[in-house]
C-alpha cells in the first residue's frame, strides 16, 4: 500500500457494523463521483479547480439538504488546501456528510480524492468544512435537529465542529485587528526596476446569472461563483507570470448575500503581492439587476503557484503595486502570508509532526488555541484506550499509538461540572494542594478563555534541578449538553520567558481535563496527557497529581 493509499484511507471511517449485522452507513453521506474530460481541463490537461468546486459544493448541498430536510445555501468555506492536481482521464470522488448541526446551520465535511483506474490507486486532494443555512419554510425558522455521531471518527469530527465553528465566529475580526497591527509594522513597499505593474494584472468580468447556473432553489450556486471567481483570479495570475499558474490555497470566506436568475455578476481580480515562489491574488464579485446598486457577494484570497517541468515552483517576477490602496494591498498580503504560514505550521500538520513548542505571538492566537484544545479532544474521542489499573473508583487508561504515548485518569465526584471546571482552569491555585507544582504565575491573560503560566515543578531526583513549563492554558465551556468542559494545556515559547540555569525546560505536547456533567451534583473528571515516549517523566510527574487534583477538587468545592 502506497503512502498516498494510507492517507486516503487514514479520512474514512472504519467499517462499522451496526447489531443487526450490517455495515453502517451515514445517513446524511452523499458520494459523487466524475470522471474528468477534456470540457473540464485547462490547455495543460489538468482539471479546472473552479469545476472542482462546482462539484464540491453541489455534493456538500445535498448532504445538507438530506440531514435538514429543506432547501440550504451555502454560508462559508473554510480554507482549502489543494494538495494535488487532477489529470483528463483520472476520476474525481468526492464523500460529503454534515458534521455536526446547530440551531439553523450546520457544518458539512468533505473529502476530495482522485482515482487512477488502470493502477487502482487513489489519493487525497483536499480535504474541506462548509457551512450550510437552512432555508425558512413557511412555518418560520428551521429548527435542525442533532446529528448523533456512531463511529470514532464521526465522534471526532462532531467535537472539532464546535471549536471549527468558534474559530469561524471570530476569523473575521481576529484578521481585521491581525492586518491592522501588522501592516503598520511592515514599513514602506520595496521598489524593483525589472517588478511588474499591479495594474497589468488588473481584470474585470461580467457574468450572466442564466438558469443553468442556479439551483433548484433559483439561486445562483455558491460553487458557480467560486468557479466564477477563480477563473478570474487565474487570469490575473496568468498576467504576471505569463505562464499557466496552478491553485493551492483559498483563505476561508463568506458569502454576504444570495444571487438570482437576471442578475449581472460583476467579477474583479488583481494581484495583490508576489513573492519568491507564491502570489496572492484578491478577487470580488457583486451582483446587480437593472439599475440597483452592486450587491457584495463574496471577496477571497486565492495563492498560486507556477511549476516547472519537474513540477517545482518557479521564481516569480516582482510586483509594483499601485499608489494608496495598491499598497494597502501589498502590504495586507505580508500580513496574511504569515498568517497562513502560522495556520498550516500549527493545524495543517498532522499531531505527531507538530512541534512540542510553537513560538507564541498575538497573531497566532487563534490557531495555537484551536490546536490545544482539539489535540485534547482528538485524545478524548479515541476509542482504543486500555484499562490499566483501577483503585478507589479511580481507573488510569494508558494509549501506546504511533509515536504517541497517553495517559487517562478518570473518576467521578459529588461536585457540580461547572464548579469543577473553575476550580481546575486557574492553574495559580493547584500549587495549593499539589505538591508536584512548585510555582505557577500568571503570565499574561490573553482573553477570557487563553492564558499563559509559568508553571514550575520540583526535581524528580534528589539534588537534581526541577523543570519549568510555559503553558498555553486554553478553556472551552460546552457548545452543548453533549459537550464537555474542556481545560487544554499546551508548552509555548516566549522571549520574554527564556530557559534559565536553574531549572530545565519541559515541554508539554498536549494535557488538560475533560469534565462531563453527568448530573447536577455528579460529575465524570478525566485528566489527559500525551506525550512521545517520555513515560518515566510522565509517570512521575502527571499521573500522581491526576489522583490529588480530583480528590481535592471535591474538598475545595465544599470550602
Amino acid at each position: 500500500m502506497t503512502t498516498e493509499q494510507k492517507d486516503v484511507d487514514a479520512t474514512l471511517d472504519p467499517l462499522y457494523i451496526q447489531e443487526s449485522g450490517e455495515a453502517y452507513r451515514n445517513p446524511t453521506e452523499v458520494q459523487m463521483s466524475q470522471i474528468v474530460l477534456p470540457c473540464h481541463a485547462n490547455h495543460c490537461g489538468e482539471l479546472s479547480a473552479g469545476q472542482l468546486l462546482k462539484w464540491m459544493d453541489s455534493t456538500a448541498c445535498l448532504s445538507a439538504e438530506r440531514h435538514a430536510g429543506c432547501s440550504c445555501i451555502t454560508a462559508s468555506v473554510d480554507d482549502i488546501n489543494f494538495e494535488h492536481t487532477i489529470g483528463v482521464g483520472k476520476v474525481v470522488n468526492i464523500i460529503a456528510k454534515v458534521n455536526r448541526a446547530f440551531t439553523s446551520s450546520m457544518e458539512v465535511g468533505i473529502l476530495v480524492t482522485c482515482e487512477d483506474l488502470y493502477t487502482d490507486r487513489q489519493w487525497k486532494v483536499c480535504h474541506a468544512f462548509a457551512t450550510f443555512v437552512a432555508r425558512r419554510t413557511e412555518a418560520g425558522k428551521v429548527q435542525l435537529k442533532q446529528v448523533i455521531p456512531h463511529t470514532q471518527m464521526e465522534q471526532m469530527e462532531y467535537s472539532l465542529a464546535a471549536e471549527r465553528r468558534r474559530m469561524r465566529l471570530i476569523h473575521a475580526e481576529i484578521i481585521t485587528d491581525l492586518l491592522s497591527s501588522s501592516t503598520a509594522q511592515l514599513g514602506e513597499c520595496q521598489e524593483y526596476q525589472d517588478a511588474v505593474p499591479a495594474e497589468r494584472t488588473r481584470v474585470e468580468s461580467v457574468e450572466l446569472v442564466l438558469p443553468p447556473h442556479a439551483n433548484h432553489q433559483v439561486s445562483t450556486f455558491g460553487g458557480q461563483i467560486m468557479a466564477w471567481m477563480e477563473n478570474v483570479a487565474t487570469i490575473a495570475a496568468c498576467r504576471l507570470c505569463n505562464a499557466h499558474p496552478t491553485l493551492r490555497t483559498i483563505d476561508m470566506f463568506h458569502f454576504r448575500g444570495p444571487s438570482h436568475i437576471g442578475d449581472r455578476l460583476v467579477v474583479k481580480a488583481i494581484v495583490n503581492n508576489a513573492f519568491k515562489h507564491s502570489m496572492e491574488v484578491g478577487v470580488c464579485a457583486e451582483a446587480y439587476q437593472g439599475g440597483e446598486p452592486l450587491r457584495h457577494i463574496n471577496s477571497a484570497f486565492m495563492t498560486f503557484e507556477v511549476l516547472d517541468s519537474d513540477r517545482k515552483p518557479r521564481t516569480l517576477p516582482r510586483l509594483r503595486p499601485e499608489p494608496v490602496d495598491g499598497k494597502r494591498r501589498y502590504q495586507e498580503a505580508i500580513a496574511r502570508k504569515k498568517i497562513r504560514l502560522d495556520r498550516k505550521y500549527i493545524i495543517t500538520c498532522k499531531q505527531t509532526e507538530v512541534p512540542l513548542s510553537v513560538p507564541w505571538d498575538p497573531s497566532n492566537q487563534m490557531y495555537l488555541s484551536y490546536n490545544n484544545v482539539s489535540a485534547l479532544k482528538l485524545m478524548d474521542t479515541r476509542n482504543n484506550w486500555v484499562l490499566t489499573s483501577e483503585k478507589n473508583k479511580v481507573r488510569l487508561y494508558t494509549l501506546e499509538e504511533n509515536h504517541m504515548l497517553c495517559f487517562k485518569v478518570e473518576m467521578y465526584v459529588s461536585v457540580p461540572a461547572e464548579q469543577t471546571f473553575h476550580l481546575l482552569s486557574d492553574l495559580r491555585r493547584r500549587k495549593e494542594w499539589d505538591r508536584h507544582y512548585e510555582e505557577c504565575d500568571l503570565i499574561n491573560q490573553a482573553d477570557e478563555d487563553d492564558t499563559l503560566y509559568r508553571v514550575a515543578t520540583p526535581s524528580i531526583k534528589k539534588g537534581g534541578k526541577g523543570q519549568d513549563f510555559i503553558l498555553l492554558a486554553s478553556r472551552r465551556k460546552p457548545c452543548d449538553s453533549s459537550d464537555p468542559y474542556l481545560i487544554a494545556l499546551r508548552s509555548v515559547t516566549l522571549p520574554t520567558h527564556p530557559p534559565t540555569e536553574d531549572y530545565t525546560r519541559g515541554e508539554v505536547l498536549c494535557a488538560g481535563f475533560a469534565i462531563w456533567e453527568e448530573s447536577s451534583t455528579l460529575t465524570k473528571v478525566g485528566q489527559m496527557r500525551g506525550t512521545r515516549h517520555h513515560a518515566l517523566l510522565l509517570a512521575a510527574l502527571h499521573v500522581t497529581p491526576a489522583l490529588t487534583t480530583i480528590h481535592t477538587c471535591r474538598t475545595q468545592a465544599k470550602k
